[in-house]
């Protein structure tokens, strides 16, 4: 089972930064995640999401191999990709993978000030002592969580920890 973890940073920048070492974690093995989506306000008080995948671009991309594939048995190989790159972003824009689009937006909308900026990660398997350890003072505030208390408070405690000194080891 997935947990999903929203956490609040002061700006888009440092949520990005977040992610990018989410990302590096996963690419070490030490957490697997569904979905990593950064959910900004802007001024105007609309949310908009920054995801890590465009699913019309992939759904694009699949429709024109197939509209391809299509177009040449009917000797119409052009007619078949323009075909199958529409339908596929039609599909793929209709596509929500990952965190509900709508439960991002309506959280973000009420919790947040202008200029802040959400996390949102859906996790699906996770070493926890190592990414902790990883994430310890990057800082920002937990909106909401799936996590049971314990793993709430260990995330809580490491978010808002000092990082350790580099040590003077050599010097």
């Amino acid at each position: 089972m997935a947990d999903l973890i929203a956490v609040i940073f002061p700006t888009e920048e440092k949520a990005e930064e977040v992610r990018n070492k989410i990302l590096a974690l996963q690419k070490d093995y030490l957490i697997d995640i569904g979905d990593a989506v950064i959910a900004v306000k802007n001024a105007n008080g609309r949310v908009k999401l920054n995801q890590l995948m465009s699913t019309t671009a992939a759904g694009a991309a699949g429709g024109s191999f197939w509209g391809l594939l299509i177009g040449i048995l009917f000797m119409n190989p052009l007619l078949g990709v323009a075909a199958g790159a529409a339908s596929g972003a039609i599909a793929g824009a209709l596509t929500d993978v990952g965190v509900n689009d709508a439960f991002m937006k309506g959280l973000t909308a009420d919790k947040i000030k202008d200029g802040e900026a959400v996390l949102f990660v859906l996790v699906k398997r996770v070493t926890g002592d190592k990414v902790l350890e990883a994430l310890k003072g990057v800082g920002g505030t937990i909106l909401q969580t799936s996590l049971d208390h314990t793993r709430e408070d260990a995330l809580r405690k490491a978010l808002d920890a000092v990082p350790d000194a580099p040590s003077a080891a050599g010097v």
